[in-house]
């Protein structure tokens, strides 16, 4: 039997986007049925989430190039020319040749000689624009110039973004395919120079870090497996984490299926950290799904501490248990949502709560590409509500002494410390211990951005 005929990473990426409505679905899932297609598995992801991340500018260049609205071009062949305008761009290292010959190739196979002739001529236009794919920033004029890193820029040779001087929201919302009103709230809080690291990390690609099990391994230990099976790694300094460099699929890396670590953002990390949990305490996580800061509070108190954990979404709960079983975690006892307060009665009030609420994810939208798409300005009212009404309810459950870790994966103030300002307010019998805001980095250590506070119940 004849084997099937591989596809290239470009093809997949673009049955990927021809699938994908920003609105309705997310792009992993839909790529994860398509990877077994091709055999460049990891060029076909990098390409289909660095194309979802610049879509906006990748619209930008394609509509002043072609002359015409990205709007009056077929999905199919626009995510064919998103694609190549996304490697001319911000894939300096591959051949110019390549990109437009297979963009072509890819037009020629879903249409017919006009739409063939099309694509051909919008990419050839767009290569005569770019006068360095590129370009030290410090050497480019800023608005025909679109960022690629925090030194480097692909320079065209008209002025096609606005002025970052006069128009710094239109400006940063363009060149980093973010929200407007999400980049006007950032420049209000942050001013220009720091917003505009926010938006570079937050377009970036991120890095991949892991949270060496304690309980079965050290950092030492398991950086040597890595470099016994060729994976390429660095331990973060001051940090108890693992930056891994090589591309390959997390579940395939040594030690996974073993339990050796699990994958975590340096700046999630940071909640179990100020917690600072202690193996005699009896804690409670109440949103607890996917377990990551609940297996890191049973790794960090010697699998010792009594953990309950629960998650309003029953699928998701069960992905605790996975992980804890994975990791030799025994302290864990997941409970179902509906059935928490009945236990919460029966057992009594807590050392500490782990409230790591569900939140807009503006600190994490380098990793949860399809939030960009659908962050609306008016939902964030709503979003703070309900994480007071947890905060209230998460309260109710921590005993004199004890603590409330409140997280998010958000930099918006409204989430953050304005929901804990008001929840101390009402609150007289509770004091702030302690808080961070952790912003976005595109720094060589990276990191998404989030928020704790330490909230203690007075004796």
């Amino acid at each position: 039997m004849a084997g099937k005929e591989t596809k290239t990473a470009r093809a997949v990426a673009a049955q990927v986007l021809n699938q994908f409505d920003p609105k309705r679905n997310f792009a992993g899932p839909i790529l994860g049925k398509l990877l077994d297609q091709t055999s460049e598995k990891q060029r076909a992801t990098d390409i289909v989430f660095g194309t979802l991340r610049n879509r906006t500018a990748l619209d930008r260049v394609i509509s002043q190039f072609s002359g015409r609205r990205v709007e009056r071009i077929s999905l199919r062949l626009l995510n064919i020319i998103r694609i190549a305008v996304f490697e001319l761009v911000y894939c300096p290292e591959t051949p110019e040749y390549s990109v437009v010959n297979e963009a072509v190739e890819n037009a020629r196979a879903i249409g017919g000689k006009k739409q063939t002739d099309f694509v051909n001529a919008v990419l050839r236009q767009i290569t005569r624009h770019i006068t360095a794919r590129q370009i030290q920033l410090d050497r480019a004029g800023p608005r025909r110039t679109l960022v690629q890193s925090s030194a480097t820029g692909c320079q065209f040779d008209i002025d096609f973004l606005p002025d970052p001087a006069a128009q710094q929201a239109d400006y940063l919302s363009i060149c980093f395919s973010l929200p407007r009103w999400l980049v006007s709230d950032w420049l209000s809080e942050f001013g220009f120079e720091q917003t505009y690291q926010i938006c570079l990390a937050s377009n970036r690609r991120p890095g991949i870090y892991v949270r060496p099990n304690i309980l079965k391994t050290s950092m030492p230990q398991l950086l040597e497996k890595f470099r016994q099976q060729d994976i390429e790694a660095e331990a973060m300094p001051g940090q108890s984490m693992i930056k891994v460099k090589s591309p390959q699929a997390i579940v395939q890396l040594p030690g996974f299926t073993k339990g050796l670590f699990t994958v975590q953002d340096t700046s999630t990390a940071q909640a179990v950290i100020m917690m600072n949990p202690q193996s005699d305490w009896r804690i409670l996580d109440l949103c607890a799904a996917p377990g990551t800061k609940t297996t890191q509070l049973a790794e960090t108190t010697n699998d010792s501490a009594e953990i309950i954990a629960t998650d309003i979404d029953a699928h998701r709960l069960k992905k605790v248990k996975e992980n804890a079983v994975r990791l030799g975690v025994r302290s864990i006892r997941t409970v179902s949502y509906d059935d928490i307060e009945k236990e919460a009665m029966r057992i009594g009030v807590f050392d500490a709560v782990l409230l790591d609420v569900p939140c807009s994810n503006t600190g994490v939208l380098a990793r949860r590409v399809e939030a960009s798409f659908r962050l609306k300005h008016q939902a964030m009212e709503n979003i703070a509500k309900r994480q007071a009404k947890l905060l209230t309810k998460a309260a109710t459950r921590v005993k004199p002494g004890g603590v409330i870790c409140y997280s998010t994966c958000s930099i918006q103030r409204c989430e953050n410390s304005d929901v804990i300002g008001e929840f101390l307010q009402s609150n007289r019998d509770f004091e702030l211990d302690c808080e961070s805001l952790f912003l976005p980095s595109a720094m060589q250590f990276d990191r998404d951005g989030g928020y704790v506070a330490i909230v203690k119940r007075h004796l």
